[in-house]
């Protein structure tokens, strides 16, 4: 009788540079029971010469690969409060915080009903795309999804909004809209696009385009969107709001890019029936 082999244990793996350097400053702010805990970008560039890291240019990325590509060391996880994470929040000039939060991050769920679309992008629009970004905020655009998925009519003000916002520091927002629904109440839409793969939808940035609305549009219902590919033709879009919980996606819906002639009698039949419930 022939034995399997044991398979070796996993090392556990050792903890790269962004990590150590991370876990540091963590640590040495931390106090028990803390929901919030502040540095400072210059502790960035102190700890990781202590370190003998060399970062000095890359301290943007650091913040940058903990938001959006990578986990936080375990010895940071672990010391979040129950049921929650930690979110690395700017806090003014050069000043950061982690910030524990119900959710880091929003995906798209798997399973919605999709809305098919006639697609009015531009051939030549589709032809020079540069990116699945700016393909998306086109595709936006130009297909006025932004008022059929809000019910508003609504306008492009500004794409990749750069402003300053006290508390925050600067920031930045893909696209933003303003509209006039039938009422004639007022909205502002910051709009958030993410391409395929591993890009997700971040609290932070939701964060800071709620704090943006309050600062430069108080007059203004703030309605923060995410938009995301899920396949080549096929987009996400989801509405966001301010709950005594955080930050919660109040609306879900996904929408289908097709040629004029791919919309059939039985697709309008079933978009009439919506349109009776709705009502």
């Amino acid at each position: 009788m022939v034995r399997a082999k044991r398979k070796k244990p996993k090392k556990p793996k050792k903890p790269n540079r962004y990590e150590r350097l991370i876990e540091k400053v963590f640590l040495e702010h931390y106090q028990s029971g803390a929901t919030t805990v502040p540095f400072e970008r210059q502790e960035l560039i102190d700890t990781a010469d202590q370190l003998g890291i060399n970062v000095v240019k890359n301290i943007g990325d650091i913040l940058y690969s903990f938001r959006n590509r990578s986990e936080l060391p375990r010895a940071i996880q672990e010391r979040a409060p129950r049921n929650q994470t930690w979110a690395i929040m700017p806090a003014g000039r050069a000043k950061y915080r982690f910030f524990a939060v119900n959710e880091n991050a929003f995906v798209p769920k798997e399973g919605y009903s999709e809305t098919k679309v006639p697609d009015a992008t531009p051939g030549i629009i589709a032809m020079n795309r540069l990116g699945d970004e700016q393909a998306l905020l086109a595709i936006l655009r130009y297909n006025r999804l932004i008022d059929i998925f809000s019910g508003v009519t609504c306008y492009s003000l500004q794409n990749h909004l750069r402003t300053y916002v006290a508390d925050i520091g600067q920031l930045e927002t893909d696209e933003v809209y303003v509209g006039v629904d039938r009422r004639g109440a007022h909205y502002v839409f910051p709009i958030q696009a993410k391409g395929r793969g591993s890009q997700k939808l971040n609290i932070v940035q939701l964060v800071q385009d709620f704090a943006m609305c309050k600062d430069k549009f108080p007059s203004l219902i703030c309605r923060p969107i995410g938009a995301q590919f899920m396949e080549d033709d096929l987009i996400a879009l989801l509405e966001f709001e301010e709950t005594r919980k955080g930050i919660a996606v109040v609306d879900e819906r996904h929408y289908r890019f097709v040629p004029w002639e791919a919309m059939t009698e039985a697709d309008l039949e079933d978009y009439a029936r919506r349109a009776d419930v709705i009502r």
